[in-house]
C-alpha cells in the first residue's frame, strides 16, 4: 500500500542552493529525512553562467522511487542528460557522460562493446595488479608518516589501476589525476575558480586534455595493439560494431572520472568512518576477511559517493501515487535513498555487518547499474586489507575537508596518522 505524503515542512530546504551542499552532512541528512516523509518535492533550477535556469525538477528521495525509476528506463530516460540538471548541448553531455547519458539502443551497443574490459576473467587478471599496487601505496604511506590520506593513499590506487588498464604511460598519470579532479569538481572554487565562465573554461580544458591523451594512445594501439583495454576498445568488433574515436574518448573520460573519483572517495570515507566508529573498526579488524564483503557494501551505502543522477520523463506516468508529466526532470537522490528508514534499520548507523543491504550506491537496478562496481569493490577491499595488515592503527586526525558539490560526496583532504 502506497503511503500518502505527510504534511512535513520542507520550505527551508533548497537542493538547488549551493549553500545547502556546504552545510554539515548531518544537517543535510536530516533535511533528506524530511523530504522522504513529504514525498516527491519540486525544486526550481538555478542558472549556471551563460546557461539560464531550466523548468525545475522533482527530487526523488525515497528508496522505492529511485529503484522503480531505475528499473523503468523507457519512461525515466537518461537522455538528454543524466549528469547535469540544466539542458546542456547533447554533445557536451555525451562528451563528459558517455553512455551514462544514453538510452537503448545506443546505450546497449556501447555497453556491449566496452563491457569486454570488465568480464570476470579480465577482473580476475587484475587482482594481482591491484594487490601489488596496494602494497606499494602502503610502502609509501609508511615512508611518509602522518600525511594527507587522500593524496598519499586513496587517490593513488584507482588512478594507477585505471591508467594501467588503459595502458597510459606513468608520466601521464598526473594529467589524468588533475583533469579528473576538475571534471568532478562540482562548484568548488579550489578547482574551478570563482565565476561560472572560468569554471566552464576549466571544465572544457580538462575534458579536452583527457580526450587528447586517449586519442594519441588509441592511434598507437590501432597499429601496435598491446594487452590493455585501449587496444581492446580500438580494435573491438562485436557483431560488426566498433567504437568511433569520439566514443572512445568520451568513454575514457567516464572511466577516468567515475572509476577514479568515486572509488577514491569511498576509500577516504572508509577511513573517516572507521575512525569515528571504533567499535566497528574493532569488529572488522578482528576478522577482516569474514566481514570484508558486508563492510565494503556498508561503506558505499553510508558514503554514497555519487549523490544523484538525472532522468527525464518520456511520457505521462504515475509512480507510487505521484503523477509525472512527459518532459519532467527528476533527480534520483542515491544519498537519500541509502538512508531510507523504511528499508534500512537505524540508517545513520555505520554497521559493517549490515545484511541485507540493498543500497543504490552503484546506481539503481537496471541497464545503468555501474559497470565498474566489481572493480571498485576489489580496489576498496584490497587497500583496506593492506592497511589492516600493516598499519592497523591508522586513523583520521581531523574532519575531512569536503568538496563543494551537489553531485559527488567528495573529500579533498583527510589528515591521518598511525
Amino acid at each position: 500500500m502506497v503511503q500518502a505524503p505527510q504534511p512535513v515542512d520542507v520550505s527551508d530546504i533548497d537542493l538547488s542552493d549551493l549553500r545547502f551542499w556546504g552545510r554539515p552532512p548531518g544537517e543535510r541528512y536530516e533535511a533528506f529525512a524530511r523530504l522522504r516523509r513529504r514525498g516527491p518535492v519540486f525544486f526550481a533550477e538555478a542558472g549556471w553562467g551563460p546557461i539560464p535556469p531550466g523548468p525545475g525538477y522533482w527530487a526523488l528521495t525515497r528508496h522505492a522511487d529511485v529503484v522503480e525509476a531505475s528499473r523503468t528506463p523507457a519512461v525515466f530516460a537518461s537522455e538528454p542528460s543524466a549528469i547535469s540538471v540544466p539542458d546542456l548541448p547533447r554533445d557536451f553531455n555525451e562528451f563528459f557522460g558517455s553512455m551514462i547519458s544514453m538510452d537503448d539502443p545506443r546505450h546497449a551497443r556501447m555497453r556491449r562493446i566496452v563491457s569486454r574490459g570488465f568480464t570476470p576473467r579480465m577482473l580476475g587478471k587484475l587482482d594481482d595488479d591491484i594487490n601489488r599496487t596496494a602494497a606499494r601505496i602502503v610502502d609509501g604511506l609508511l615512508d611518509a608518516g602522518p600525511c594527507d590520506f587522500v593524496s598519499t593513499v586513496s587517490a593513488r590506487l584507482p588512478l594507477t589501476i585505471i591508467c594501467e588498464m588503459m595502458g597510459i604511460p606513468r608520466d601521464q598519470h598526473r594529467t589524468v589525476f588533475e583533469s579528473s579532479n576538475v571534471v568532478l569538481a562540482g562548484a568548488d572554487p579550489d578547482y574551478l575558480g570563482e565565476d561560472a565562465d572560468t569554471a566552464l573554461h576549466q571544465l572544457l580544458t580538462a575534458g579536452g586534455n583527457l580526450a587528447a591523451l586517449l586519442a594519441e594512445l588509441a592511434e598507437d594501439r590501432r597499429s601496435a595493439p598491446r594487452d590493455d583495454l585501449t587496444s581492446a576498445l580500438v580494435n573491438a568488433d562485436v557483431d560488426g560494431e566498433a567504437l568511433t574515436g569520439q566514443e572512445i574518448g568520451s568513454f575514457f573520460i567516464l572511466l577516468a572520472v567515475a572509476g577514479n573519483e568515486t572509488t577514491r572517495n569511498a576509500i577516504t570515507h572508509a577511513l573517516d568512518l572507521l575512525t569515528r566508529h571504533p567499535d566497528q573498526r574493532e569488529l572488522w579488524w578482528s576478522d577482516f576477511e569474514a566481514h570484508a564483503g558486508t563492510a565494503v557494501e556498508e561503506v558505499v551505502r553510508h558514503a554514497s559517493p555519487v549523490v544523484w543522477m538525472r532522468r527525464t520523463l518520456t511520457e505521462d506516468h504515475e509512480m507510487n501515487g505521484h503523477r509525472y508529466r512527459a518532459g519532467d526532470k527528476v533527480l534520483l537522490y542515491y544519498a537519500s535513498a541509502n538512508r531510507d528508514e523504511t528499508v534500512f534499520a537505524d540508517p545513520d548507523r555505520f554497521d559493517v555487518t549490515r545484511s541485507p543491504n540493498p543500497h543504490v550506491g552503484f546506481g539503481g537496478p537496471g541497464p545503468h547499474f555501474c559497470l565498474g562496481a566489481h572493480l571498485a569493490r576489489r580496489e576498496i577491499t584490497a587497500i583496506l586489507r593492506e592497511l589492516h595488515r600493516r598499519v592497523p592503527t591508522i586513523h583520521a586526525t581531523a574532519p575531512p575537508r569536503r568538496l563543494l558539490s551537489n553531485f559527488v560526496n567528495g573529500v579533498k583532504e583527510l589528515p591521518c596518522a598511525f
